[in-house]
This record gives C-alpha cells, sequence and structure tokens, in this order.
C-alpha cells in the first residue's frame, strides 16, 4: 500500500524518512484541536436544548418561617395567571438539599439550613416572556422573590466557547501552515538533491508533470504515513482525557464524548493531511522545476 515504483531515489532521502514523524505531530495536535472543538460544540448545544425556554424562581426565607408557605402560594398564582408558562414546579427540600450536597459535603443533609424555595419553569414553545418584567412582579407582590433567565450566564457561556473555538481553529490553521512549509522545503532539497537525475529525464523525454507526480506520490504516502500514526497516538489520548474527565463530579463538568460523525470527522484527518502534502508537493516542484532548468 505504502509502495510506489519511483523513477527518482526519493525513498534514500534523509529528510524524507523524517517528514511522516513530523506530519504525525502535527495531525495529533489537529485531533486534539478538532476534537475539543467538537466537544464544546456538542456541549453549547446541549446546554441551550435544556436551558432555553427555562426560568428558576428563587423566593429568599423570610424572618419568620411561617409566612414563607403563604408567600409562596403568592408565586404560584402569579404564575398561573401568565399565560407564557407552560409548566413550573416547587422543588423539595430534598431535592434542594441533593443539589448542594456537592458543594457542602454532609452538612446539606441537615435541615437547619435557611433554605430558599425554588420553582422550575417551563415556557410555552416561541415564548417571548421577558424574565426581567416578570421579575418585577413578582417582587411588586411578593418582596424576595427574584427570577434568574438562565439565558443570561447562557450567552456569556456561548462566547467563551466560541472564543476557545475560535483559538482551536488558529491551531488548526497554524498546523496547516506547517505542514505546508514543511512538505515544501522537503520538496525542494528532494529537488536539490536529484536535480542531476531530474535532467536527465528531461532529456530522454520526461514533462515536469512527471517529475512532479514522483514527489507527489511520495508525498502522499508519506503524509499518509504520518497521519495514521498521529491518529493512533491520540486516540489513546482522547480516550484517557474523557476517563479522566468522568472521574470528576458530574454535576462540576459537563458530560464530554464524541458522537459517531465526529469519530468520522477525526479519522478523516490522515487523508486531508496527505492530499494537503500531495497538493504542495506537487505545485511545489512545477513552480521550482519551471525557473530551475
Amino acid at each position: 500500500m505504502f509502495t510506489r515504483r519511483s523513477d527518482l531515489p526519493l525513498d534514500k532521502d534523509a529528510l524524507s524518512r523524517f517528514l511522516p514523524w513530523l506530519i504525525a505531530f502535527m495531525v495529533f495536535l489537529a485531533v486534539l484541536a478538532l476534537a475539543g472543538m467538537l466537544v464544546l460544540n456538542s456541549t453549547a448545544e446541549r446546554w441551550d436544548q435544556g436551558v432555553s425556554g427555562t426560568l428558576t424562581i428563587q423566593i429568599i426565607p423570610a424572618a419568620n418561617p411561617e409566612d414563607d408557605n403563604g408567600r409562596l402560594q403568592k408565586v404560584l398564582a402569579i404564575l398561573n395567571r401568565t399565560p407564557e408558562i407552560d409548566h413550573y414546579e416547587t422543588l423539595s427540600d430534598d431535592k434542594l438539599l441533593r443539589l448542594l450536597e456537592p458543594w457542602l459535603g454532609a452538612q446539606a443533609g441537615t435541615h437547619d439550613l435557611p433554605l430558599p424555595r425554588l420553582i422550575d419553569v417551563e415556557l410555552k414553545a416561541d415564548s417571548k416572556l421577558d424574565g426581567e418584567t416578570l421579575s418585577r412582579r413578582l417582587a411588586a407582590e411578593v418582596p424576595g422573590a427574584s427570577v434568574d433567565d438562565h439565558r443570561v450566564w447562557l450567552s456569556r457561556l456561548v462566547r467563551l466557547i466560541q472564543t476557545v473555538q475560535g483559538l482551536a481553529s488558529m491551531v488548526l490553521v497554524f498546523i496547516a501552515f506547517a505542514t505546508v512549509g514543511t512538505v515544501v522545503f522537503t520538496t525542494r532539497t528532494g529537488l536539490a538533491i536529484h536535480r542531476s537525475a531530474i535532467e536527465v529525464l528531461h532529456l530522454i523525454g520526461a514533462q515536469d508533470s512527471y517529475v512532479a507526480g514522483q514527489f507527489s506520490s511520495r508525498a502522499l504516502i508519506l503524509g499518509l504515513k504520518g497521519g495514521i500514526i498521529g491518529l493512533l497516538l491520540a486516540g489513546p489520548t482522547l480516550f484517557a482525557i474523557g476517563h479522566l474527565a468522568r472521574q470528576i463530579e458530574s454535576s462540576l463538568l459537563p458530560t464530554i464524548t464524541l458522537e459517531p460523525a465526529h469519530w468520522a470527522a477525526l479519522g478523516a484527518l490522515p487523508l486531508v493531511v496527505a492530499l494537503i502534502a500531495m497538493m504542495t508537493a506537487r505545485l511545489t516542484v512545477l513552480k521550482t522545476l519551471s525557473r530551475m532548468l
């Protein structure tokens, strides 16, 4: 698979032997960067689907605990009169304590803590309800009641994810440029080493395109070799990162998973890099021969 007849002794070039390892290193970095982009994008989509269209209402405990139930009923009455609301649920103290346990530890299991009352609210599809408007209505009738609109922090999270994705995209661009530069340097060095043989090929009628095909085929094979090595090195690294992420408390970190389509995209990277190396080598040879001979 990785051998091809050549009229030029390109296999004996020392630089060509190093090219697969250089490409393997760049593919390794490209796989990690692309995997990070795909994970961030899928995580943002899951959070967006789970958070958009929902609100959380918080009722701060009153000085007199006996007033809390009455204040809760007033809030529920307001929610019943709001047509944009599809469903709401009051979180029990036990459920709220379980949510606090990762941060407070065993102390979260005690019922002596002054816990607020929380209500999960689900809006109707395409609802235009403004969280600030609802918050003002609640505060006017029930002091201490407030609305947490998840879209505020979600928009900040999306901006953060977009920033990280932009940095990962820059890494991919730098890797592509580094790959092109490496192939250009290796190809020009090979042309200089085999200049005499190339002149002989021209004397017997070989065209520049034929010589370019010799170098591009070699670059394709070496690029594919290096790409596969880089992918094989990156695979266990991704599994190790995923395993470490699963050891962390799930409430502190989103689930990090790659879909089959993501794995397909990562698996295509060696072929993409090999094609880039092939085209770069061909263009480099054609341009260099037009000035050399």
